[in-house]
């Protein structure tokens, strides 16, 4: 597992954003893990979190793009430091760009804020994580509608490597085949586990025998085939 992996998984669980326990999801499943994105708060937690997606990203997907995506609401920030990690890491200048949920009948208008896109420009999309697309099924017509952009990838913090609406596939994967565009994730369920799995993190083990078997029952009911 690549170092920067190692690194956010602690980053996670450091800034409370990955906790474990017994959570009720939005989908009605009970899950033993919790990944909040919204408890990044401070100033250089959203600093290392760009920085974290900017690695990610030029794994995943290289540097050859011009803008930077995200769905609002918890995109808009995502998409603003990923941009400067982008700067910060490789020298590589992009724009951020961002949806509005409710279009802007003055000033400027219209539905996007940040980059003014254009036909040929690519695309990358930032998410927190992707449980249903239905933030993508969201925002992908309306980047189509604005421009004739090329979509490079999809890119989110946690892929929790779950069963999305189809009861099939992962719902990041889900996304890539309806849309095809590739998905990658800064770290996954399965790393996670690989990674802190009997291994002390501010002097605690948050995955032990015991949790470790409520993840693997989860998955064992959820999880991709």
């Amino acid at each position: 597992m690549e170092q920067y992996k190692q690194d956010f998984i602690e980053f996670m669980v450091a800034s409370d954003v990955l906790k474990f326990g017994e959570f009720t999801l939005k989908s009605g499943r009970t899950s033993p893990f919790f990944m909040n994105a919204g408890a990044y708060t401070t100033g250089e937690q959203l600093h290392q979190l760009g920085l974290y997606y900017a690695r990610a990203i030029e794994a995943a997907f290289g540097l050859d793009f011009d803008v930077v995506f995200g769905p609002a609401y918890k995109g808009i920030p995502l998409s603003v430091v990923t941009a400067m990690g982008l700067a910060e890491l490789y020298g590589k200048e992009v724009q951020y760009c961002s949806n509005r949920k409710e279009a802007k009948d003055h000033g400027e208008g219209g539905k996007l804020l940040g980059a003014e896109l254009a036909d040929g420009m690519r695309v990358v999309m930032v998410e927190d994580v992707t449980t249903s697309g239905k933030s993508i099924d969201e925002t992908y017509p309306l980047l189509k509608g604005a421009a004739n952009v090329d979509v490079v990838g999809l890119i989110v913090s946690l892929n929790r490597e779950e069963v999305g609406p189809s009861d099939v596939k992962a719902a990041i994967d889900e996304v890539s085949d309806k849309y095809g565009f590739p998905t990658a994730a800064i770290a996954s369920m399965s790393e996670v586990l690989e990674y802190l799995y009997g291994r002390e993190v501010g002097g605690r083990v948050l995955i032990d025998d015991a949790m470790k078997a409520q993840l693997e029952a989860y998955y064992a009911q959820y999880g991709v085939a």
